[in-house]
């Protein structure tokens, strides 16, 4: 017997987040170890009366490529992967790591080598899904590798994965429209703001973060629970940047660690990059393509019920009282069309003494945003 909080995951996933109807054509991205939530997915995707199609992944392939394939195999676009991402109606993915770490030993110019093979699929996929042709979300299945990045155990981590999504009160689709709501007020006000400062102490300047971001061309879109799950945040597509953030918490991307991130922004790109841990693998990521340097968004976290990083991006962007911002791709939706096989969101922490200032004015301190009705701690 399945847990059924999976069961009450699917619901909300194909009922609320994608809203999957009669003839849909469904897509469902899991490697196996997640069968068990593919299975409540599948079997509420039928009940609605559409088309499901489970397309599994599977690290161990994905190594033998990055280990003994060619230059030319490496940067391959599949045939069948541009297939799917022009003829589904919603993308339901799963990340289901068995172990976050298969990837350390693998050269980073191989990786990203074979990430920049992905820009034409994420470019079409960013498309599709702007003009409201593709339905997707993506959330966390349990496992022990994700478990032992948070240090939990898995009982203790699979607690934390639903309690972010409100899986254990009665209705959590109506907690993420109360969320929406409140949401809701925040990007309205954000919306007619050009210029957003964020600010976090250090033990110097150096250490300190000082970013001023152009919004003034941007889209806020309103982030609950449609596609990402669990959710929480408010994001726009950059028009600029300028100054330098240093991340509060490690940036973790393709199972790699990089510590003490330290970017400096000019015009919008990243000029000055260094790590104090994987500092190689961060450059390397940063020069895999032309728009890999470029800031393609800039988001704030609302998620309250989410208050520890986990060293899983999907939870810690969310954590309310922080800040991301992402370098690569953009969403064209939200007003950012660059281009690039990189996405790779890093978070800043406000809590301890950092504020957001739009158009001058101070509206969120210590990781609070300072009106009433906006999302704040339950």
């Amino acid at each position: 017997m399945r847990d059924p909080r999976l069961d009450r995951l699917a619901d909300v996933l194909v009922s609320y987040s994608t809203g999957v109807k009669k003839g849909d054509l469904v897509g469902i991205f899991a490697e196996a170890v997640a069968l068990p939530l593919v299975e409540a997915v599948c079997e509420r995707v039928v009940k609605a009366g559409a088309h499901a199609v489970w397309v599994p992944r599977s690290e161990s392939l994905t190594e033998i490529l990055l280990t003994h394939g060619s230059e030319e195999q490496l940067r391959h676009v599949s045939p069948f992967a541009m297939h799917q991402v022009e003829t589904l109606d919603v993308h339901i993915g799963f990340w289901a790591q068995v172990n976050t770490k298969y990837l350390g030993r693998i050269d980073p110019s191989r990786v990203a080598m074979h990430q920049s093979a992905r820009k034409p699929h994420m470019k079409r996929f960013m498309e599709r899904n702007a003009a409201g042709s593709l339905r997707w979300v993506g959330t966390q299945y349990p496992t022990q590798a994700a478990a032992q990045d948070a240090e939990m155990s898995l009982a203790q981590y699979a607690d934390f994965v639903f309690r972010a999504g409100y899986l254990h009160m009665p209705d959590p689709a109506a907690v993420w429209r109360r969320l929406h709501e409140q949401q809701e007020l925040v990007r309205a006000y954000l919306q007619s703001k050009k210029t957003l400062r964020f600010r976090a102490p250090g033990a110097d300047e150096h250490d300190g973060t000082d970013l001023t971001v152009d919004v003034s061309g941007g889209t806020w879109i309103n982030c609950a629970g449609k596609e990402n799950f669990p959710d929480g945040e408010v994001f726009c597509g950059p028009q600029g940047a300028d100054g330098h953030v240093n991340y509060t918490f490690p940036a973790v991307y393709q199972g790699r660690e990089v510590e003490g991130v330290r970017l400096k922004f000019k015009g919008g790109r990243v000029v000055d990059a260094s790590a104090t841990k994987n500092e190689d693998f961060l450059i390397k990521m940063l020069d895999q393509d032309a728009g890999a340097r470029t800031m393609g968004e800039i988001a704030i976290g609302t998620n309250y019920a989410i208050g520890e990083f986990s060293r899983n991006t999907l939870f810690d962007e969310k954590i309310g009282g922080t800040f991301h911002a992402a370098v690569g791709a953009g969403y064209p939706e939200s007003g950012n069309t660059n281009e690039s096989g990189l996405h790779w969101d890093m978070v800043c922490d406000l809590r301890r003494g950092g504020s957001i200032e739009a158009d001058g004015e101070a509206f969120h301190t210590d990781g609070r945003f300072v009106r009433d009705g906006w999302p704040a701690p339950g």
